[in-house]
């Protein structure tokens, strides 16, 4: 048995591979004890090997675990997991609740990334922190901005200017939704610079926790090339990529 982990700053996710095969998939939110967290999502596993990633991978090495324990770079598990569930990946869009990561890849090797991890900026943490803003649980966000029009601009994605535009946009008027659409829209304008960045091939394919929002993904279909529509391939679990890539890591 082999279990990738991946500790977020929002949540955490467990992959178990049995005879090369995946069992199951497991998800806790993170909270202020990630290490009791930890305990919890491996209760009754017994892994031979056990495989970290995210921003919290170092902690698995604190566990009394009796396996191999190792872990590797966000990078290389999200590139291990898309490619595993689209071979044919060219690029990979991971949004998750502390970073953004674009990352190009060519014949199954990472060739060039990007990665935003020094703000909040157009992550999953900002997406949630606006949604409190509106009084909008994070989960119904995306589809409460999808019923926006004609969405202003939000000429700032810092989190905190972010919200005291939207404050101020609300006091003149705007329909809320409507902001909510403008504040989706800079976060793809900001994906859409890292993705060019890296050189954006197709097939693209869009793992981590905010591939879950419906108006993220529709706003990353419109934005880019129409004829590439078919091209833009989501997982069905996107947010368990990564757990998915250290779990692969172990039986190259």
């Amino acid at each position: 048995m082999i279990v990738g982990i991946d500790i977020g700053s929002r949540s955490m996710e467990a992959v178990v591979i049995v005879d090369g095969a995946i069992q199951e998939s497991r998800q806790l939110p993170t909270t202020f004890d990630p290490m009791s967290q930890c305990v919890k999502l491996l209760d009754g596993l017994r892994p031979s090997s056990l495989v970290g990633t995210g921003y919290g991978r170092n902690l698995i090495h604190r566990l009394n675990m009796d396996c191999e324990v190792t872990s590797i770079t966000e990078i290389k598990a999200h590139a291990l997991g898309a490619i595993h569930l689209f071979p044919e990946v060219r690029t990979i869009l991971d949004i998750g609740g502390q970073d953004t990561k674009a990352i190009s890849v060519n014949s199954g090797r990472v060739m060039k990334f990007e990665m935003n991890d020094r703000c909040a900026a157009g992550t999953g943490k900002f997406l949630e922190y606006t949604a409190g803003v509106f009084q909008i649980p994070i989960e119904e966000f995306g589809e409460y901005a999808s019923r926006g029009s004609e969405p202003p601009e939000i000429s700032s994605i810092c989190t905190v200017f972010a919200e005291t535009e939207a404050t101020s946009l609300m006091a003149r008027g705007e329909k809320p939704e409507s902001i909510a659409l403008g504040l989706h829209k800079a976060i793809i304008k900001r994906t859409l610079t890292m993705l060019n960045r890296v050189g954006l091939n197709y097939p693209l394919v869009f793992t981590g926790g905010v591939a879950h929002n419906p108006c993220i993904r529709q706003l990353l279909v419109q934005s880019l090339d129409t004829a590439h529509a078919s091209d833009i391939l989501f997982p069905e679990q996107p947010d368990m990529t990564g757990a998915l890539g250290a779990a692969l890591s172990a039986i190259q």
